[in-house]
């Protein structure tokens, strides 16, 4: 249908534009005045109709374009309704994904001394052993991706709550304080009350893989309603390659702005500077993208099954699946843990049912 009004539109500007239309029209309606009678002035009523209705449906036609110029050239921000979250378009570009065997050294002898988070001390790790946690962002592939969309932020708690408050889901009560394995697990602990203050503006936190599915379903079901998405829609949590990729913003170096590893209390919240919570979004430099809180304050949710290897990764900026019962990528660190875990090719995975206080997620959007 709106490839028919197109048609029309075109047509009738064309009419317009040809030489000596306007002034034969102008012509017209000037004679038309001067010997006014009941037929011409039924004849200029329907002409003006005419004109008006092309006008509408000309400006029905060329809204799509308008609005995927606006949303799609990289850069530009947008919100599909004021109750998703912003959005930012990231370019579509290359990279090169995981981190060489000089930053996986340096990580592992940094790790050695920072430690993850607040470990008991049998909980120590050796050199080995960081060695061996970091060597899953390896071997270094190219990955290839088309244009997306991502949260220029994590997803809050008011965006949460009125997901919650929309559809009335629930979910398991329970929080575990931190990833750690000696982490206990809070059984009156929530999204809404993980255990110190928050405000709507914060990360949304103790909030699992599946809690986030829930979320990225409700806004392609009100896509839907509005006329603006079919089938499973556009809204998804992101590759993990999409995650690095964003993160990084062109940048090969450990942190996304830099190798400089005190500079982190400047750019990210970690355990260094967060004072045990979290903090509302946006409070530290976006990246070169305009991606806020890449680094630090929650970790974030990715589609990924997790893999010890990049050996069999897609190249592509597709999600590696292996079915339903796979541990789950997160990516980004934490308010808790050490800043060497800031750097943008540190990787984590947890159950699709887990949560915990340093976890959140911002979503992604496939773009026409």
């Amino acid at each position: 249908m709106r490839g028919l009004m197109t048609v029309w539109a075109t047509s009738f500007q064309k009419i317009l534009h040809r030489p000596g239309t306007i002034l034969i029209l102008l012509h017209l309606m000037s004679d038309w005045q001067m010997n006014l009678n009941l037929t011409r002035s039924i004849l200029a009523l329907l002409l003006l109709c005419v004109a008006g209705m092309f006008a509408f449906v000309g400006a029905l036609a060329n809204e799509p374009a308008a609005q995927k110029t606006a949303t799609g050239k990289p850069g530009n921000v947008f919100r599909d309704c004021p109750d998703s979250p912003e959005m930012v378009v990231i370019p579509a570009g290359s990279f090169t994904m995981g981190s060489s065997a000089s930053e996986k050294t340096w990580a592992a002898t940094h790790g050695l001394d920072a430690g993850f988070g607040e470990e008991a001390p049998q909980h120590k790790l050796s050199l080995q052993d960081l060695a061996l946690a970091v060597a899953d962002e390896a071997p270094q592939h190219k990955v290839s991706l088309r244009s997306f969309a991502l949260g220029k932020y994590d997803v809050t708690r008011r965006e949460y709550a009125v997901f919650v408050s929309e559809t009335g889901y629930h979910s398991d009560p329970g929080c575990y304080d931190n990833g750690n394995p000696n982490s206990p697990k809070r059984a009156d602990a929530s999204w809404k009350n993980p255990g110190f203050q928050q405000t709507d503006n914060d990360p949304v936190i103790c909030v699992s893989w599946d809690d986030a599915q829930a979320y990225v379903s409700w806004l392609n079901r009100k896509l839907q309603r509005s006329g603006s998405a079919s089938g499973d829609g556009p809204y998804r949590l992101p590759t993990e390659s999409e995650w690095e990729y964003a993160a990084r913003a062109g940048t090969t170096t450990r942190f996304w702005w830099g190798d400089d590893e005190s500079a982190c209390a400047a750019h990210a919240w970690s355990k260094e500077n967060s004072g045990g919570q979290t903090h509302p979004v946006g409070l530290k430099p976006a990246n070169r993208f305009d991606l806020y809180d890449m680094a630090g304050n929650v970790w974030q949710w990715t589609q990924d099954c997790y893999a010890e290897t990049y050996a069999a990764a897609p190249n592509n900026g597709t999600a590696a699946e292996m079915g339903n019962h796979c541990l789950r990528v997160d990516r980004g660190g934490s308010w808790y843990y050490a800043t060497w875990l800031l750097r943008s090719a540190t990787r984590e995975r947890n159950p699709a049912d887990y949560r915990d206080k340093v976890m959140g997620f911002r979503v992604a959007k496939t773009l026409p």
